[in-house]
């Protein structure tokens, strides 16, 4: 037992952190991509007119774009000898599902900004915000091609625990090690939405005696 933590702790802690400092940077390239297309198209939108057409029909192209077809896409369009890595390629996989929540949820500030509601058109940031913690649990397609993010250092571990109780204990750490901070990242964005819930909640009005 004592020598399975050690291997843990020596071994598989460095390389899974790592891989999730990955994971971080895909997402956080896919929701960079993400915004400076989504917002374009939301402005799009809001003008309406053949723009506008045109651009709800590519949002909802974008929004049923399938992260695997996409990545795969990529893959065997780009040139041979195109210099892009494995992390750009999966970001750029995600960005499809990045632009379409971000048109969507800037065109309902938008809407919400044209009425004079300045607040609720904050709403905005804790939704970009869910955005970017679904993108983290995506950015684990990764692993189908190689790129070295969370999944990957844990699935490469496990094959190195012939026994199955030690890879039961692997995983349990892995499924905890991407929990946690996605958890508390929830839990943040709980508390924006509440904390602009009560900004947005309509004041009773002093009573004249």
């Amino acid at each position: 037992m004592i020598a399975l933590v050690e291997r843990l702790w020596s071994e598989f802690m460095p390389s899974l952190l790592a891989g999730m400092a990955v994971n971080f940077e895909i997402a956080g390239i896919a929701i960079a991509l993400g915004l400076a297309f989504g917002l374009v198209l939301a402005f799009a939108r809001m003008r309406g007119g053949v723009v506008g057409t045109a651009a709800a029909s590519a949002i909802t192209l974008m929004r049923a774009a399938p992260t695997f077809v996409v990545m795969f896409f990529l893959l065997n369009a780009l040139p041979r000898n195109a210099a892009i890595s494995g992390v750009m390629t999966v970001a750029l996989s995600l960005v499809p599902y990045s632009a379409a929540f971000v048109a969507d949820a800037g065109l309902d500030a938008l809407r919400h900004l044209r009425s004079g509601s300045s607040l609720a058109a904050l709403q905005f940031l804790p939704n970009v915000m869910r955005a970017f913690f679904v993108l983290v649990m995506s950015s684990s397609a990764g692993a189908a091609i190689g790129v070295s993010e969370g999944i990957t250092a844990i699935l490469h571990q496990a094959e190195q625990f012939p026994a199955l109780g030690d890879r039961l204990v692997l995983f349990a750490i892995g499924v905890v090690s991407f929990g946690v901070p996605l958890q508390l990242g929830f839990l943040l964005l709980r508390l924006v939405q509440r904390q602009l819930g009560a900004l947005l909640a309509p004041r009773p009005s002093p009573q004249i005696e």
